[in-house]
């Protein structure tokens, strides 16, 4: 009994599956007989059929491709308007291919229709959203609007064309799309408090492009980190440090933070120290630095560096040295400092400028007993010696 049981569930399953079958290659369920071998002709006909749209459906794309091709230099048709032709050329043959095979293989024409038509409304928005970055690209380029507003505008361009793109199509097959929006709003709530960080960098972000206070290619020191601004997205800002490394930094700590633009203006100023003996000439010592500064390349004429002693210390005077670069040299700026240094070290040293180390001395009174000369003179000694040591650690 038990194998009988088995034995009419599968021959069902085996049924239902001939049936379905039967079905996908066209037959009907009105039919008493299942004739396959008049339903293999069909079904070679309707084949032979569909071939013969695709053919002639390609044979007109090539000769559009082909026209398109050969009356280029006539018709001045740059390199970019040829891709977006070929692209829209591409485009009409496939959906043309795709209704002439659904009209072939017994579609309801309601469908067919609605294909059509959301096939039309799909190819104007992608048209639209390939030429958008192009059109965004000009307006601000006339009006001399920079690159990071030129990306918002893309991005939030990008998404509304999406939105109406998919709004339209939806709408072809019979979608309600006021309640889909509806819906999608209390959805886009939900999201909304379960992610406030991620809103509240978006926020930060389109703060920080409409602003302006700093933009892509400028060099800025933020929170300890310095780097060149290589990205500033919706959500985060990217900077690229000396060391190649890219930090990411969230919108919402950048807006809350306090930002050092280094290149908002066309030169910026830069300073080093640098100290000398007591006993040394400081015009002399002057003189030297600032032919230093004048044999660097990167140090402008214009506005002029200067050297001022800033402290006279318990071991030497102390030079300021303030000196102006421009934007691109920012970048390089430790090297410049330290390369800056040792040439003038090189230049007291040719001269006989003297650098101190920090030491101490102690003076004896003449009027001391020999004894007592001569155990200061150990103590003044050992003191130096180890002064000395000292630095050396």
């Amino acid at each position: 009994m038990a194998i009988n049981s088995v034995t009419d569930f599968f021959q069902e399953i085996a049924s239902d599956l001939y049936t379905s079958l039967y079905l996908a290659t066209g037959g009907s369920l009105e039919e008493e007989t299942r004739d396959w071998s008049a339903h293999a002709v069909e079904l070679v006909s309707t084949g032979i059929k569909i071939l013969i749209l695709l053919a002639v459906l390609g044979f007109f794309y090539w000769l559009a491709i082909y026209l398109v091709k050969h009356s280029k230099a006539r018709i001045r048709l740059s390199d970019r308007r040829e891709k977006i032709a070929r692209s829209v050329l591409r485009y009409i043959w496939i959906v043309a291919s795709l209704i002439a095979i659904m009209s072939q293989v017994n579609i309801e024409p309601d469908t067919i229709k609605a294909t059509a038509k959301a096939s039309i409304w799909a190819g104007i928005y992608y048209v639209l959203w390939t030429s958008s970055g192009h059109i965004i690209h000009k307006v601000l380029q006339h009006y001399g609007l920079n690159a990071s507003i030129e990306q918002l505008l893309k991005n939030i361009l990008s998404v509304l064309l999406l939105v109406l793109g998919l709004a339209s199509v939806m709408a072809q097959f019979g979608f309600d799309i006021v309640s889909l929006v509806a819906g999608l709003g209390i959805v886009g709530l939900a999201v909304g408090f379960a992610a406030q960080s991620t809103l509240a960098n978006f926020i930060a972000g389109i703060t920080i492009l409409l602003e302006q206070s700093f933009q892509v290619g400028d060099w800025i020191n933020i929170n300890d980190k310095e780097g060149r601004v290589v990205l500033i997205s919706l959500r985060t800002t990217h900077i690229l440090t000396r060391d190649n490394i890219t930090i990411i930094i969230p919108n919402s700590n950048v807006a809350s933070s306090e930002v050092t633009n280094l290149t908002s203006k066309n030169f910026v100023r830069f300073d080093i120290r640098m100290r000398i003996a007591f006993e040394d000439d400081i015009d002399m010592a002057r003189a030297e630095i600032l032919q230093v500064l004048e044999d660097t390349e990167v140090v402008l004429k214009r506005p002029e560096p200067i050297a001022t002693v800033a402290e006279i210390g318990e071991y030497g005077v102390f030079f300021i040295i303030r000196f102006w670069v421009k934007q691109a040299s920012v970048a390089r700026m430790p090297k410049i400092k330290e390369d800056m240094q040792e040439n003038i070290k090189r230049a007291f040293d040719a001269a006989n400028i003297s650098t101190p180390y920090p030491h101490m001395r102690l003076l004896m009174p003449t009027d001391k007993p020999p004894t007592a000369t001569k155990s200061l003179a150990a103590t003044t000694q050992t003191t130096e010696k180890e002064a000395i040591n000292l630095n050396k650690d």
